[in-house]
């Protein structure tokens, strides 16, 4: 009887000792592998013409995760129709997650983390670069890369303080006059934006 319970007893031992031993994402090869079975199944439903090309063929192999924490972050900040970092070495970002204020350094673990209307600071030596984003989300890998994607992004310097003054005001009459749950949220998410913008310009 104790010996049967002694086996159950291992199996679960083994068992998350072969899921503690599956590689991270970052672990993974650096080498991109092509989508074998994409190709084979075309092939075999069309073999006169070639496979088209499928999203993997457009990424860029992963960097490995170095032995030593490196000296710099390398970021990528892009927006839906632009790109405004690209493989960018900086000292530290400060981004708006919806859980605060977070700082990411080289060696940062790896973290998803979703934006709010806010601040996004890109810090290198003695400058800094401010934007103000919308909405997106920040994929901080362990190899010191971070990638942000955001909705919406414009430099803190390009915004107009009157105009989001205006803006405030507007929505906050619209939120006190909705009379229906959809015109209350337009409403609350103009007026979010809108105090997060006026908060960027005077904080």
């Amino acid at each position: 009887m104790f010996r049967r319970a002694t086996g159950l007893l291992a199996r679960p031992l083994l068992s998350s000792a072969r899921a503690r031993a599956r590689p991270f994402s970052t672990d993974l090869p650096v080498a991109p592998t092509a989508d074998e079975n994409f190709v084979e199944a075309w092939k075999k439903v069309v073999p006169n013409l070639e496979p088209p090309k499928t999203p993997l063929s457009f990424m860029q192999p992963r960097p490995p995760t170095p032995s030593s924490i490196p000296s710099k972050l390398t970021v990528n900040f892009v927006l839906p129709y632009a790109s405004e970092l690209s493989t960018k070495e900086v000292d530290m970002v400060i981004i708006p997650a919806t859980t605060g204020q977070m700082g990411v350094l080289p060696g940062h673990v790896a973290t998803i983390a979703e934006l709010k209307p806010g601040v996004l600071s890109v810090h290198e030596g003695n400058d800094v670069a401010k934007y103000f984003v919308s909405s997106g989300f920040a994929f901080i890998h362990a190899n010191s890369y971070a990638d942000i994607i955001a909705i919406e992004a414009v430099p803190i310097d390009r915004i107009d303080p009157s105009l989001v003054q205006k803006g405030l005001a507007e929505f906050t009459q619209k939120l006190s006059s909705a009379s229906t749950d959809l015109e209350k949220a337009e409403a609350q998410i103009g007026v979010d934006v809108h105090s997060a913008l006026n908060a960027a310009l005077t904080g």
